[in-house]
């Protein structure tokens, strides 16, 4: 006989967790809006539809390629970037990381995975740094919001971060420090997937019904994961423009000089913003007066500040490993936003 009961605490968390979701506060805001500014809701409306239909092509051409690269089990061809010599081990895995196509529920098993496999922390550092910042749906998002050259700015600053941290801790654990790096954590891998050397990509998927359906379902999580954030972004972006004075965002993070990177970084770690919502946001801030390196900066420093990426870290390795994380995050988004503004 079926149960027809439930739990009340399981009901209200299942209501709560249904109230968090980005379609619930797009709906509240634009509520929001009509009651409040009903002379102004179409105008911020049409901005947000605008916007999103421009960055569609960018998210179809996104989600096509992170579902291929999941489908033909392109994962192994970064673990196979920590075998070898530690210093070619730093270099690849900078530039592995900006391209690795994992979940967030992955980076933890995968992280733990490569330690269990003996790689050294200091490569290990360099991917943990560089992941957060690019992959390829964010490359092409950051492109469209923010254009291009933005775009290529931010992956090279992801790949040149992942140097940065990865050299780093080579010279610190060759000076004494780091010793025993890692907390006794035993991964559990909530995906199953640490990494696999003896596996080889299928590039030809589409041959074989499970890597089929593989490819189907990462299309309609990624798709709708990625709609929904973005229509977020850019109805948060419409109501920056609408009701954040100019003037405001040009004191606090604009003109020039070290100064408004210092803060742009400072403010963007604990404020972080996904990579899918940052791009059209600071978009707006940007036509508000902020500074491109105010806004590299705080890209920077808010994907160093990701959850996944910080849980990752927290729960393998000890607090002193941890804290040099966030410096490194911190000081190397500091630096990209200042050669940025050069640049």
């Amino acid at each position: 006989m079926a149960e027809l009961t439930q739990n009340p605490k399981t009901s209200v968390r299942n209501v709560i967790d249904a109230l968090k979701t980005p379609w619930v506060l797009i709906i509240a805001i634009l509520l929001l809006v009509a009651l409040l500014d009903p002379g102004n809701w179409t105008e911020i409306v049409t901005f947000a539809a605008k916007a999103l239909a421009h960055t569609g092509q960018y998210i179809l051409f996104a989600v096509l390629l992170l579902s291929y690269l999941k489908a033909t089990g392109a994962e192994v061809m970064v673990a196979r970037a920590f075998e070898g010599r530690e210093t070619r081990m730093i270099f690849l895995a900078a530039l592995f990381g900006g391209l690795a196509p994992f979940c967030s529920c992955e980076v933890i098993p995968f992280i733990a995975g490569l330690l269990a496999l003996g790689a050294p922390l200091s490569a290990v550092m360099a991917f943990w740094l560089s992941s957060p910042l690019i992959d390829p749906p964010t490359l092409l998002i950051t492109a469209g919001a923010l254009g291009w050259p933005f775009a290529i700015g931010k992956a090279v600053a992801a790949v040149a971060l992942g140097l940065f941290g990865g050299f780093a801790v080579r010279a610190l654990m060759r000076a004494g420090a780091f010793s025993q790096p890692l907390r006794n954590y035993k991964p559990a891998g909530c995906c199953g997937c640490g990494p696999k050397l003896d596996d080889k990509p299928v590039w030809t998927f589409w041959k074989d019904p499970d890597r089929r359906q593989r490819f189907r379902s990462e299309f309609v999580q990624n798709g709708l994961f990625l709609l929904k954030w973005l229509a977020l972004a850019y109805v948060l972006e419409a109501l920056l423009v609408s009701y954040v004075p100019a003037d405001l965002i040009a004191r606090v993070v604009g003109g020039e000089g070290v100064g408004p990177i210092v803060v742009a970084a400072l403010v963007g770690m604990p404020a972080y913003l996904n990579s899918y919502v940052a791009p059209p946001l600071l978009a707006g801030l940007i036509e508000q007066g902020m500074t491109a390196g105010a806004a590299m900066a705080f890209m920077v420093a808010g994907a160093v500040s990701s959850i996944p990426a910080m849980a990752a870290v927290w729960s393998l390795v000890k607090p002193r490993v941890f804290a040099t994380y966030l410096a490194l995050g911190v000081g190397g988004a500091i630096l990209t936003g200042i050669v940025f503004q050069m640049v």
